[in-house]
């Protein structure tokens, strides 16, 4: 069941898009702002005031790297696995973190700190090998820096 305040913030979206379905994301946005993550009974109750399928409002979360569809940590740290990443150091990168924390990708510390998932492009090629906690983008991200990256969330 959605809350009074989630209804709210995306029936706001609605009024600035001319198609309910195009609102679609940042109903799911809403929903995971709140809650941590999409479920299927929040699919069903977004996908019913957009109009929309259940089946249609999943297609559109599962599409998306950044709309959790089971619960992740406190922190979802993504580590940028594109080409260029790759080039420049992303392996390194993502077996030090993997023995750090304990997990593999899709998967949750014990503590509930960190979820560390792949991710296909930040748009920071730039700043490869690149990686976004949260809302924070870092890069060139070395092996060095991940324990003071880490350290900044608690």
């Amino acid at each position: 069941m959605l809350t009074e305040e989630e209804i709210k913030e995306i029936t706001a979206e609605l009024a600035l898009c001319g198609i309910k379905s195009a609102a679609s994301i940042e109903a799911l946005k809403v929903v995971q702002k709140r809650r941590g993550w999409v479920s299927d009974a929040s699919i069903k109750d977004v996908a019913a005031l957009l109009d929309m399928t259940p089946a249609e409002l999943d297609g559109v979360a599962t599409f998306f790297n950044f709309i959790y569809r089971k619960p992740v940590g406190r922190h979802v740290i993504a580590i940028c696995d594109s080409m260029v990443c790759w080039t420049l150091g992303y392996d390194p990168l993502r077996e030090l973190l993997r023995t750090k924390l304990g997990i593999g990708f899709g998967e949750t510390t014990q503590d509930n700190r960190f979820t560390l998932l792949p991710a296909s492009c930040l748009g920071a090629c730039d700043r490869a090998p690149a990686m976004l906690v949260d809302e924070d983008l870092y890069g060139p991200v070395t092996p060095e820096m991940i324990d003071e990256i880490l350290e900044k969330y608690k």
